[in-house]
C-alpha cells in the first residue's frame, strides 16, 4: 500500500450562539479536513481546527507543505515517517503550525493502518478498556447567569453525565466562587465538576481563588494561568490542594517534559494538533505514567476515545460536540462513561453530505 495523495478542505462549523471564555470570544469553529489517499482505495482521515476561519488557508498550506515527505510511501512506516517530518520542520520551528501539520497526518497515517487491517486503533495500540468517564465540556461558559448554570449543569446530568466541566474568569474571586457554588449545589455532591480558568488569571489571583475553591471537591482547576509560565502553574499546584491540570497548548514530548520536571500539573491534557498526534500522545501518556501524572486528552472527543481505550493512565474522555456534525457515527454514552468504538482506524468518518454543506467557499 502506497500514499498517493494529501487531499484538504476547509470547512466552518457555526456554534449557535456565541461562546466566551476569560479570553476568547468564539463564535464559529474553522476544520481543515485531511484525506490521505492510496492506491489500493483505502483513505485515512485527519483534522486540524482553529477559532474561525482566517487562518485555515495556513494551516491547509502547512499541511500540504508535508506531502513530500509522505506521498509515495507506506502508511505503516508512521513511526519513520514523524521522525522525518519532525526533522523537516527544523526551519520552522517546532511549535505552532508546523506540529499541527504534523498531528493531522498523523492521525490519518493511524487511521489508515487500522483499516488497512481491519482492526481499531484502540487495539493495535493493545486495549486496556471498552469505555471511559466522560465529562460534558459543551456549556457552563462565562457567559452565562447563575440561573442558566445551573439549569444547564441538571440538563448535563438528565443526558447521562456524571462528570461535568465550568468555566471561570470574572474579574473579582467571590464572583466565581459564587457561580461554582451555585453548580455545586444544583448537581449535589456526587457529580465530577471540573472548573477551567482558560489561562485568565495571575498566580496571586489563581492561588486566592483556588484555596476557596477547595471545599467544592472539584476534579481539578485547569489552566489558572498563561500556559506559558510554567513556574507560575508550578506555584499554583504547590499551593493549593485541588489538581491543576493543564497542557492542552503543549506541543510534543519536550514540551510536556519541562512540564513534568517543573511540576507544573497534576493532570496533563494533551491536544492532538499540538501534540502531534496519536504517535506523541501515546509517547507524553507513557512518560506521564512514569510520574505517577494522570492524562485526558483535550478536545478531539471522537479520536481520542481509541486513546482512552489503549491508555491506562487516562482518566476522563472531555466530550466536546462541537465536530459532531462531520461524522457519519455517534459517540456513545452509557452510564456516565463513552463507549470506546471498535470499528476500524479512529472510528469516524467524514460524511460528505454534511461536509458538502458547511465547506468554506464551496
Amino acid at each position: 500500500m502506497k500514499i498517493t495523495k494529501l487531499r484538504t478542505e476547509q470547512v466552518e462549523i457555526r456554534l449557535e450562539k456565541p461562546i466566551r471564555t476569560a479570553i476568547h470570544r468564539l463564535e464559529s469553529i474553522g476544520c481543515v479536513l485531511l484525506y490521505i489517499e492510496t492506491d489500493d482505495g483505502l483513505i485515512g482521515e485527519g483534522l486540524v481546527w482553529s477559532m474561525g476561519t482566517r487562518r485555515l488557508a495556513t494551516l491547509e498550506a502547512m499541511i500540504q507543505s508535508m506531502a513530500v515527505k509522505v506521498v509515495g510511501r507506506d502508511p505503516h512506516e508512521h513511526a519513520g515517517l514523524w521522525a522525518e517530518m519532525w526533522g523537516d520542520i527544523n526551519f520552522f520551528g517546532h511549535k505552532g503550525i508546523t506540529l499541527f501539520a504534523i498531528g493531522a497526518i498523523d492521525m490519518a497515517l493511524w487511521d489508515l493502518v487500522g483499516k488497512a487491517h481491519d482492526l481499531s486503533v484502540c487495539r493495535l495500540l493493545g486495549q486496556t478498556r471498552d469505555r471511559i468517564k466522560a465529562y460534558n465540556s459543551s456549556g457552563l461558559w462565562v457567559s452565562m447567569s447563575i440561573d442558566e448554570l445551573q439549569a444547564e449543569a441538571k440538563g448535563f446530568i438528565a443526558q447521562g453525565y456524571r462528570a461535568m466541566k465550568m468555566r471561570l474568569g470574572k474579574p473579582h474571586v467571590a464572583e466565581d466562587i459564587e457561580r461554582v457554588a451555585a453548580v455545586r449545589e444544583a448537581i449535589g455532591p456526587d457529580i465530577d465538576l471540573m472548573a477551567d480558568a482558560n489561562q485568565g488569571f495571575t498566580v496571586n489571583h489563581a492561588i486566592r481563588l483556588g484555596r476557596q475553591l477547595e471545599p467544592f471537591n472539584l476534579v481539578w482547576f485547569e489552566e489558572p494561568v498563561q500556559a506559558y509560565d510554567l513556574p507560575g502553574s508550578a506555584r499554583v499546584a504547590a499551593e493549593i490542594d485541588t489538581p491543576i491540570a493543564s497542557g492542552e497548548t503543549e506541543y510534543a514530548r519536550y514540551g510536556f517534559r519541562d512540564m513534568l520536571e517543573r511540576g507544573s500539573a497534576d493532570v496533563l491534557m494533551p491536544d492532538l494538533e499540538r501534540v502531534g498526534g496519536i504517535s506523541e500522545f501515546v509517547k507524553v501518556a507513557h512518560m506521564a505514567d512514569a510520574f505517577d501524572i494522570p492524562v485526558s486528552p483535550h478536545v478531539y472527543s471522537e479520536q481520542s476515545l481509541q486513546l482512552c481505550g489503549a491508555l491506562s493512565n487516562i482518566n476522563y474522555s472531555e466530550m466536546m460536540p462541537w465536530f459532531a456534525v462531520l461524522y457519519n457515527e455517534s459517540m456513545e454514552l452509557v452510564d456516565g462513561d463513552m463507549l470506546i468504538p471498535d470499528r476500524p482506524g479512529l472510528g469516524f468518518t467524514f460524511n460528505p453530505d454534511a461536509v458538502a454543506g458547511i465547506r468554506v467557499n464551496a
